[in-house]
Formats: structure tokens, C-alpha cells, sequence
């Protein structure tokens, strides 16, 4: 904003102190003329004539000669006044001076530089602190979105080239097609298929992970322990046919949230445990808890040992492990990623360990609901191939 040039605070203030300086001086020497001096004789004031001048004679002294003394007076206390009041203002608009030169700082971008002004509590330092706090919480809200917009150039390039895959192979598979004609269609029907449905899947799983990080959704109550055990029931015919067990107990843990996006969340998780689970005779365990201000979906698994750096970058998109067993049921490489979305619209927290005997245990930790008694005390079932 352009602005005139005007005073100084430090010139306003040291007029301030000088202008009061010397009302005061003017009022304490008209209150010593008027109630102390007015009627004295001027015997009585000067003792010995011929150490004062001839304006302090008995006979010449009155209002003219006090006046002149005034002025002398008054000069004096104008120009202390006018020293003194531009030190004194000096030092007490220094701490101004040094937020002055933080604020030039920070609106050139450098965020990380501070006041830290010393000395106890007063007006400029709560400024000061606050200035502080302020230029903290705006570092890392930068900080933040610099890591977000990293984080979706990632996930971008990542998506580019996962959709970019389905439709090379297409294209392949088309130009083989078109150049030779004496192949037959069935498989390359068959083949386009499962690459269009893998493309499909894709972009659905990006649609939903987008729905899930703009929590587009109305909140309702739901019961975990029943949204695990539905997706439990509806994953256990492809357990059995890996040979897969499943073991499903839990508690009401009622939370508040999308019924969908919660159902997608425990059926990514049962999914996967079921997939990255041993050759053979493995076991999947599904546990719902709850507790005073949160309840908990656990899901374990046996497999291979999994080491705490694969573990960390599982729940990043596209992020398969390259160490788990790979199979054709190995999904777009957003499972655990949309898990955490979820988790996140909700409040909640995605928390991944590895198991000393093998496998993963996935933890998502939601903020509880308080909702009337329900007569349903507990749900305990074991789910098995027969």
C-alpha cells in the first residue's frame, strides 16, 4: 500500500516526552509563583543585592523578572526533554525495530528465522512470541504442502505409468493381431479382456482413493466389528480355494464414518491378507476391539518374514513389496494405500507390523461413537475351509 511520508514513531514520541516535559515544568513553576512566591516580600527572596543581577532588585522584582527566569527554565527542560525523550524512545521501540527486520525476512520466503526476543514478558515480547508462532506454524504448513505436492507428482508419474501399461499391452496386442490374420480371435480376446478389466480395476481403485482423500462422504454410525465380519463372509469362498483359514472375533466397535469406504477398507485388508499369505495352510485373523475413545480393526497373517523397511513403503501407492509372493491376484498396487486414505478421512491411523513368525499385522485405530446399548454382547466365529 503507498503511503505518504509522515513522522517518525520515534520523533512522535520524543516530542510526546519533551511536550509533556515541559507542560509539567510550566505547571510547577506557575503553581510555585501562585502559592509560594505571589506574596512574598521580595526582601525576603534576596538576601544579598549585589550577587544578583539588577532585574532580582527588591524593587524591580516581580512577575516580569519570575517570567524571565520561567523561559531560562523552560528552554532547558525543551531541549533535555528533547535529548532525553529521543534516547529514552531509541530504547524502547528497539524490540520494534528487530520484529520490523523478522517481518522484511519472512516476506522474502525465509520462514526459518526467528525474534527469539530476550527479557521478560511485556507487550513487544508477546508480539514477539506470537510473530514466533505464527512464522512456525506457516513453516510447516509450507513445509506440508511442499511434501503433499511432491507426493502427488509421484503419484501421478506412478498413475501415468500404471495406466499407461494396460494400454501399451492393448496396442500390442492389436497390431499382432491386425498383422497376423490367420491367428485366431479367442485368445486375443482373452487376453484383451484380462488387460481391460486389470485397467478397469485401476481406475476404480483411483476413484475411490480420490473419494477417500476429499472425504466426500456423509458420516453415519456403522459397527465395525459387523463391517469386518461382511467382508470377511464375502472374501472366504476365495480363501478356501487358496486354502486359506480365516478366524474372525471381535466386539460392537461402533464409530461414525461411510459404511462404503469402511467396507472397501476391511475388504482391501482381508484381500490382501489372504493374498500374500503362505502357499499353503495359511491363516488369516480378523479382530475387532474397543476402547474407551477408539475402537480397532487387526488383521493378521501368516507369510514370509517381512522386513520393517518393506513394511514402511507397503501403504505408498503402487507399492506392492517386491519381496511378498506375486501372483495373479495381485491387485493395482493400491490396496493398503486406499486403506490408509480411509483411515485418514476418518480420523483414524494405519498401523503396519511385521510378525516375528511371519506375515503382517495391520492395525486401523478409529475414533469410537457413543451409541445406546446394544444387545449384541460380542460376535466370536471361526471361519474355515471345510
Amino acid at each position: 500500500m503507498d503511503r505518504s511520508p509522515g513522522l517518525s514513531v520515534r520523533l512522535k514520541l520524543t516530542l510526546s516526552y519533551a511536550g509533556f516535559l515541559m507542560l509539567a515544568g510550566a505547571l510547577l513553576l506557575a503553581a510555585v509563583w501562585v502559592f509560594l512566591l505571589r506574596g512574598v516580600p521580595a526582601s525576603r527572596l534576596v538576601p544579598k543585592l549585589s550577587n544578583f543581577p539588577l532585574a532580582l532588585d527588591p524593587h524591580n522584582f516581580g512577575p516580569a523578572a519570575f517570567g524571565s527566569a520561567a523561559v531560562v527554565v523552560l528552554a532547558f527542560l525543551l531541549v533535555f526533554g528533547l535529548l532525553g525523550g529521543w534516547f529514552l524512545a531509541g530504547r524502547m521501540l528497539a524490540p520494534l525495530d528487530r520484529i520490523t527486520d523478522a517481518t522484511r525476512v519472512a516476506a522474502t520466503g525465509s520462514l526459518a528465522h526467528r525474534i527469539r526476543l530476550p527479557g521478560r514478558s511485556d507487550e513487544f515480547r508477546e508480539l514477539s512470541d506470537a510473530f514466533d508462532a505464527m512464522l512456525a506454524r506457516l513453516e510447516a504448513h509450507v513445509a506440508e504442502q511442499q511434501r503433499f505436492a511432491a507426493e502427488q507428482q509421484r503419484f501421478a508419474a506412478n498413475a501415468s505409468h500404471e495406466l499407461r501399461t494396460p494400454l501399451a499391452i492393448t496396442q500390442t496386442l492389436l497390431d499382432v493381431a491386425r498383422n497376423d490374420q490367420r491367428r485366431g480371435n479367442d485368445e486375443l480376446v482373452d487376453r484383451l479382456h484380462a488387460v481391460n478389466t486389470r485397467a478397469i480395476h485401476l481406475t476404480e481403485a483411483l476413484l475411490l482413493l480420490s473419494r477417500a482423500d476429499q472425504r466426500s462422504f456423509a458420516p453415519e454410525h456403522v459397527d465395525l466389528s459387523l463391517i469386518a465380519e461382511e467382508a470377511t463372509e464375502t472374501l472366504l469362498p476365495f480363501a478356501e480355494e487358496r486354502g486359506v483359514a480365516i478366524e474372525a472375533s471381535g466386539d460392537v466397535t461402533p464409530t461414525i464414518g461411510s459404511p462404503a469406504l469402511l467396507v472397501q477398507m476391511a475388504t482391501n485388508l482381508v484381500h490382501n491378507a489372504i493374498i500374500y499369505n503362505l502357499p499353503e495352510q495359511g491363516t488369516v485373523w480378523v479382530t475387532t476391539s474397543a476402547h474407551p475413545k477408539a475402537v480397532v480393526l487387526a488383521v493378521e497373517n501368516t507369510g514370509e518374514q517381512l522386513t520393517p523397511p518393506l513394511v514402511a513403503m507397503l501403504a505408498e501407492p503402487f507399492q506392492r513389496g517386491s519381496n511378498r509372493i506375486r501372483t495373479d491376484h495381485a491387485g493395482v498396487g493400491l490396496g493398503l494405500a486406499i486403506v490408509k486414505s480411509i483411515a485418514e478421512a476418518h480420523d483414524g491411523t494405519l498401523t503396519l507390523t511385521p510378525r516375528a513368525a511371519g506375515g503382517l499385522c495391520v492395525t486401523v485405530q478409529l475414533p469410537a461413537a457413543r451409541r445406546p446399548a446394544d444387545d449384541r454382547q460380542g460376535n466370536n466365529t471361526t471361519l474355515r475351509e471345510e
